[in-house]
């Protein structure tokens, strides 16, 4: 198997005031490439904060984070923007759609920090919106579909530079459950038909149900869980 994230022995503690708190308390783990993995837990638990880890947004106190072959945890901060906009296409739970632009423009946005000329990015983002069978939809305005729609476009403008990872965070939280599931299927297609490799934070066990493993946060530490394969303890 060829391992595209290892996350070797990472803390995270975040300071308020005079106060530490502690959220990921030594945590190891490879992702492969093609992996689907679900990250499950009680709010709380740093399911969130690991998501932010793998994808550049956040720092580790300590440890290692490996991502094809690069350390980004010695990233410096513009080094890791530069990585974050090739590598990381990013799905949430509110569509952070820009309302004055329409699906297309949405889709094209991620485009704007490289080379490619304005034929070629828009051709990308058509052929993104092509993906996620919204081809019909490249002139509308985000008031203009539903939220099912506008999740879909979300996920075009993530997959649109090719990344090596997406990362959604609660991507069907705001979705009715016929919008869920389409999402989820189409997030397993990107998976099992474009092997496009994802990490997914959910508290739906449903959700969970269509990665290929799931790994459930408690305190701080990690465990598999019931719904990939049996729960063993990776962390201490």
């Amino acid at each position: 198997m060829d391992t595209l994230v290892t996350i070797d022995n990472i803390r995270k503690v975040y300071k308020r005031d005079a106060f530490e708190v502690p959220v990921l308390n030594g945590i190891s783990l490879e992702v492969e490439r093609g992996d689907f993995l679900a990250l499950m837990g009680p709010s709380g638990s740093g399911k969130t904060t690991l998501l932010n880890l793998i994808a550049g947004i956040d720092r580790p106190t300590s440890g290692r984070i490996v991502v094809d072959g690069k350390e980004i945890s010695k990233f410096n901060e513009t080094a890791l923007a530069t990585w974050r906009a090739r590598h990381i296409g990013f799905i949430f739970q509110m569509y952070n759609l820009i309302p004055v632009l329409t699906a297309l423009e949405n889709v094209e946005l991620p485009l704007l920090l490289t080379k490619f000329s304005k034929k070629e990015r828009r051709e990308r983002a058509r052929t993104a919106l092509n993906i996620v069978d919204l081809g019909d939809r490249v002139g509308h305005y985000p008031r203009q579909l539903s939220g099912g729609q506008e999740q879909r476009v979300a996920i075009a403008r993530a997959i649109v530079t090719d990344p090596s990872i997406l990362v959604a965070d609660e991507p069907t939280g705001d979705l009715d459950a016929k919008n869920a599931e389409e999402t989820l299927e189409l997030l397993r297609r990107l998976n099992e038909e474009f092997e496009k490799t994802i990490v997914m934070v959910t508290h739906d066990p449903k959700a969970a149900l269509r990665a290929k493993r799931t790994l459930h946060l408690e305190k701080g530490l990690l465990a598999e869980g019931q719904y990939g394969h049996a729960v063993e303890e990776v962390a201490g």
